[in-house]
Formats: structure tokens, sequence, C-alpha cells
């Protein structure tokens, strides 16, 4: 596995990594085009994928620090993702390829908004994406043995990063075949309602929701209203999974929790 070193404080020991063997951090970073940045971008394969010729479903993932590794991650809180989907192969036979694209500290607020503020900023998601679907997917798909159909593709995200996921299904429903959208900061860009009702995703899209009761007092309601929209569209609801947790908070062990679930259901069998 490639280490990436992780800046520590003066006088703050060094956290050991806890990201598992077939997570890697890959050596070359990733220009990101028309926002003159580069981007790291960790990498979870299967189990058994050196010695097979399968090919895996893909999922696309936000703010790769928090994924894997507690030396990396925001407050030392990851989603364990890693841990979580090594053992979901061994109990559920669910093998996935997971790509972590790192945020942009000081720029995550402008990259996973698609849409300018007065109050935040520019808005370069428009960018972001475009890297992704357009740079890294691409890159990923002639290197590594995906499926890169948009039945196997999902994106996902917390925070901004559902916020972003709700752009990715509504501008590149031809690349994801689903999402899992959880906390998604619609507070930030309330433009995301009228833009989805204009770009409503094809009707075969699945999308999985999630909200705590204990986040911020419009997140559930927002969600909500965000189901409406798109059921108003002509989604199904067969398509459209919502879960609240009452006492959920706004932070990576909630996400945790929550991601078994969602994965199962994004990945079950004959879907997405």
């Amino acid at each position: 596995m490639v280490i990436l070193s992780c800046p520590i404080a003066a006088g703050q020991a060094a956290r050991v990594s806890t990201a598992q063997p077939n997570v890697h951090v890959l050596q070359r970073p990733f220009p990101i085009p028309g926002l003159n940045r580069e981007r790291t971008v960790r990498l979870y394969l299967p189990p058994g994928y050196e010695s097979s010729r399968q090919r895996y479903p893909v999922l696309y993932m936000h703010d790769g620090q928090n994924l894997f590794d507690e030396a990396t991650a925001y407050a030392g809180e990851e989603w364990g993702v890693d841990e979580t989907l090594n053992r979901l192969a061994r109990e559920r036979n669910l093998y996935v390829i997971v790509v972590g694209i790192d945020n942009g500290g000081a720029d995550r607020i402008h990259e996973l908004n698609a849409w300018d503020s007065p109050e935040f900023g520019k808005g370069e998601g428009a960018k972001y994406m475009a890297f992704i679907v357009e740079v890294l997917k691409p890159w990923i798909d002639a290197h590594y043995r995906t499926l890169p159909d948009r039945r196997h593709t999902v994106i996902m995200g917390s925070s901004m990063g559902g916020l972003i996921s709700s752009y990715a299904v509504s501008r590149y429903a031809r690349v994801f075949g689903a999402a899992g959208i959880f906390s998604p900061a619609y507070w930030l860009a309330p433009q995301v309602f009228a833009d989805t009702e204009a770009h409503p995703p094809p009707r075969d899209e699945r999308l999985y929701f999630y909200a705590g009761g204990s986040e911020n007092e419009t997140m559930v309601a927002d969600m909500k209203r965000m189901v409406t929209v798109l059921r108003s569209t002509g989604l199904p609801a067969s398509n459209l999974e919502v879960r609240v947790d009452p006492v959920g908070r706004h932070n990576e062990a909630a996400w945790r929790a929550e991601f078994p679930r969602a994965v199962r259901w994004l990945f079950s069998a004959g879907r997405p």
C-alpha cells in the first residue's frame, strides 16, 4: 500500500494509519482542468482483485481523506469504507471498487457547490464534476478492471458531498446510474431544487437519501423537499430509499453507521 504523509502539528503525536492493505493512494496527482489545482485520489480494490480477472462496479466518493484512514480524516473520524466493504465481501459476496477523491481543503466549499453564492463565493462544482467524468473516470476505467457503464457506476457523498452528488445525477445521469446522498447541504445552494426540476434524472436512476434528526434544523425538511421534487419529475418510489435517524448527527460516525445499509441497497442483486 502506498502511504501519503499527513502533516502533524508541532507537539502532536502522529496518528496511526487505519487504512486496510487493499487501500492505495495513487502516486500521480490528477490536475483539475480549469481550476489550476491537483488532487490526490485514494483507491480501494476489493479482496482478491489481484488474483482475479473479474470486472467490478465502481463507487466514486468525495472527501477521500475521511473514507479509509483515521490518520488523514478530519478530527480523526473516518467512514470505515474499507473495513465495511471487506466484511461485505466475505458475508454478502459484494465486491466494489471505490475511488475516493480528496477534498480541496479551503477550496472544498467552492468545488462541491455548482452555484455562485453572495455569501460563499464562486461555485466550482461544474468544473469539479467535469474533472471526475472527463479526466478521472476514463483513467480509472483504462487502468483497472471496472464495469464502466452507468448501471455499475455510483456516486456518493455527505454534506457538501451530498449536494454535489445531487448535481451529478441530474447533469451526468448518462454516467452515474445511482447515488448515495447523505446529509445534503441544500441550505447552502437552494438553486439545487429548481435545477433538479429543470434537469431531472431518468426514471431508472436510483437514489439513497439519509439525514439525521440532530443535524441543523432544516436538514430533514430540505431532504424531503428534494424527494418530493424528484417524485414530481416521475422518479418512481421504488427507486428512492429515504432514511432518517432521529438522533443522527452531522459527522463521520453517523455516516459510517449508515454506509453498510446504503451500499447494500445501491449494489444489491441486479442493481443499480
